[in-house]
């Protein structure tokens, strides 16, 4: 399994107090003769044993086997530390004893797990009272420890939904995503927002259901555009009744619960009898609504007579890598899927992929009534054990071998296939821009992590700093950053922004990651602009004491010009420039333009929240509604601003106390 960097935050101190509580009320046990190191103060609780003083002592199977002195023959979960104590692995097991003697044998150990226990210093261990406990506090603490030989899912963000609404008399649809508090029916999972918006568009055809929010709804004096490009039956001004309405919102029902069919059978028999008592308006609505119907089933793909509702998990491993495709059937129709790329390596089997991809995938989500795979998972009784307790119902795990199902696993294998194919391809294509960055900048090493850095700003207001991140697999959104800048002083002066910049992001790196372990890092960093901002950049590093980080300045060059850009390297005299149709130029330019993109974004949402903000928002105690209550009863944060304590006094909802914190941020004179 190839390495995976820990994170900001995971170093040895955090690491090794970071049990997480157990989900679904497991019960402990404690361990005879340790110290409990990580008791919580509530709710179920495990004990945990004492980790070893890694400063002294064995290491390697040595230390595993010093471990196993005081090892508990119980299900649990055990962490392996190295000699900083940072986690390496955390590993589950239905003895604890028998799983880590394991590790203590002198051979018969792959590369993966050699190099694991080589490294390994000290033992933590955790029990529980059962192996399905083990399993998902297991993955839990994968999640959060993000240990080095363990597979990491890396995108595990929550599906959309449609959501029917059912506090109405004329129900919203929308896109729901999050926790299902709000009244009303939910369809999905959808694969993507764009699936959700694609098929909330077809539905607005087909049934002409209101996308407005309540408040909107009600303050309607005439129809809106929707309305008239056939999108929307207008309820907010009576173009329908509720009854007409609510029967739009069964077919809506019926469709989304597979039942499109029946619902296309009735609208064509309404429709064959609007023609024939020559109602054509009426009738070509209905030919429309039809078509709508057929464009949603041909968006949805594949609808399987034999598959109501599961999900199919298909992995391909090739060239060190894996990709996961989950395919989400619901309703007998298919809502898309989502590729995603665990973190692993050459050394991990696929049922040890899949099963650990599983764990995390449906930890916070519900799985659905039927789980197909295309490998059997390492423990198919303990995973389906696992997911019905998240579900609260049956879970069936199967690898379908014949049929439908079959063949919708070999559709989706052959979509990972296929999916992991262009990321290797386009990785090995990165690493080629790389090593041509290293080639045109004389660096030691190719540089797998480059950082570029730029500022937005309009005469010094809202300024911002931002920096974007590139390496192997292309630019990597999860680790941009953002600077609001906090020095009043150099607003509107370029390099004493970009001044502030690096030296708050270097003296964080200086300070959680001194020996460079985490990745964290850069191996090139490119400055947005001329010898001015790289001046001002070496001078930040240096009064931190970093020396050794490769610095590039990027100028636009003559008359600006893009293919023009010149760099300018520190210790190199004059400005260097690259061949005008070279790749590596190409490179760099994205990686410019991208930075340049980041930072405008960032600058405008801050003018934008600015634009908007009120002097009421800096007032302790006033939120939305006491806003609302002050502007509705002054007319403006002005007039709010000039009211007396009494005036304060009178507005609903403003308590004595309150009304004296306002006039006290506003007048901070008076007595």
């Amino acid at each position: 399994m190839t390495d995976s960097k820990p994170e900001a935050g995971d170093n040895g101190a955090e690491n090794g107090a970071a049990a997480q509580q157990p989900p679904f009320g497991a019960a402990a046990k404690s361990v005879s003769g340790a110290d409990v190191s990580d008791a919580a103060s509530s709710g179920p609780s495990f004990e945990e044993e004492g980790r070893e003083a890694p400063a002294a002592g064995p290491r390697g199977a040595a230390a595993i086997r010093h471990a196993l002195k005081t090892m508990p023959d119980a299900p649990g979960v055990y962490r392996m530390l190295d000699e900083k104590g940072a986690v390496l692995y955390v590993g589950k097991a239905r003895s604890l004893k028998k799983r880590v003697s394991s590790y203590a044998r002198p051979t018969g150990h792959s590369a993966r797990i050699g190099r694991m226990i080589s490294a390994t210093a000290s033992m933590m261990v955790l029990t529980t009272t059962t192996e399905t406990e083990a399993l998902l506090l297991e993955q839990n603490l994968i999640k959060q420890l993000k240990p080095r030989y363990n597979v990491l899912l890396r995108d595990d963000k929550s599906f959309p939904h449609i959501l029917l609404g059912g506090d109405h008399p004329f129900p919203q649809v929308l896109k729901h995503r999050g926790a299902r508090r709000r009244k009303g029916r939910y369809f999905g999972p959808f694969a993507s927002a764009g699936a959700v918006n694609r098929t909330l568009n077809q539905l607005q055809r087909a049934f002409l259901l209101r996308t407005c929010t309540d408040s909107v709804f009600e303050n309607r004096a005439r129809p809106c555009l929707l309305y008239q490009i056939k999108r929307c039956s207008a309820p907010c001004v009576g173009r329908i009744s509720e009854d007409g309405y609510a029967a739009l919102v069964a077919d809506a029902e019926a469709f989304l619960s597979g039942k499109s069919t029946k619902i296309q059978t009735e609208l064509a028999a309404e429709m064959q009898k609007a023609s024939d008592a020559m109602e054509f308006e009426r009738a070509a609505a209905l030919r429309d609504r039809i078509r709508a119907l057929t464009q949603v089933q041909s968006v949805q793909g594949v609808n399987p007579e034999g598959v109501e509702e599961a999900d199919v998990v298909a992995l391909h491993c090739d060239g060190g890598q894996a990709c996961v495709q989950v395919f989400f059937f619901r309703s007998h129709q298919n809502w898309g899927n989502r590729a995603y790329y665990p973190r692993t390596g050459a050394g991990a089997e696929p049922e040890e992929i899949l099963e650990a991809f599983l764990v995390q995938f449906y930890d916070g989500k519900p799985p659905p009534g039927l789980v197909l795979l295309s490998h059997e998972p390492s423990n198919p009784d303990l995973l389906t054990e696992a997911l019905t307790a998240r579900r609260g119902r049956k879970v069936e795990i199967a690898v379908p071998r014949r049929g439908e199902k079959a063949a919708l696993m070999e559709h989706a294998l052959r979509n990972a296939r296929e999916a992991l194919g262009r990321r290797l391809a386009e990785s090995s294509a990165q690493g080629k821009l790389l090593e041509g960055v290293q080639e045109a900048f004389g660096l030691e090493s190719r540089p797998d992590r480059v950082e570029v850095y730029d500022n937005s700003h309009i005469q010094g207001a809202h300024a911002v700093g931002a920096m974007i991140c590139a390496g192997p697999e292309g630019f990597e959104k999860s680790r941009y950053r953002k600077f609001n800048i906090r020095n009043e002083d150099v607003m509107g002066d370029d390099f004493g922004m970009m001044r502030e910049v690096l030296t708050r992001r270097f003296a964080r790196l200086v300070k959680e990651d001194p020996d460079r372990e985490r990745g964290d890092w850069p191996d090139l960093v490119l400055i947005d602009g001329g010898k001015g901002q790289l001046s001002a950049a070496q001078e930040a590093l240096r009064e931190i004491g970093v020396e050794d980080v490769a610095l590039v300045g990027v100028a636009k060059g003559e008359e600006r010009d893009a293919g023009k850009e010149v760099f300018y390297i520190p210790g190199r005299p004059g400005a260097l420039a690259l061949p005008h149709r070279s790749p590596t130029l190409y490179f760099i330019q994205r990686l410019r333009d991208e930075a340049h993109r980041f930072a405008i974004g960032t600058h405008r949402a801050k003018r934008a929240k600015a634009m908007v903000s009120s002097p009421l928002d800096e007032i302790p105690g006033v939120g939305a509604g006491r806003k609302k209550a002050l502007l509705a009863h002054f007319g403006s944060a002005k007039a709010v601003s000039r009211a007396g304590l009494s005036d304060l006094k009178a507005v609903k909802g403003i308590s004595a106390a309150l009304a004296e914190t306002i006039y006290g941020h506003f007048n901070p004179d008076a007595g």
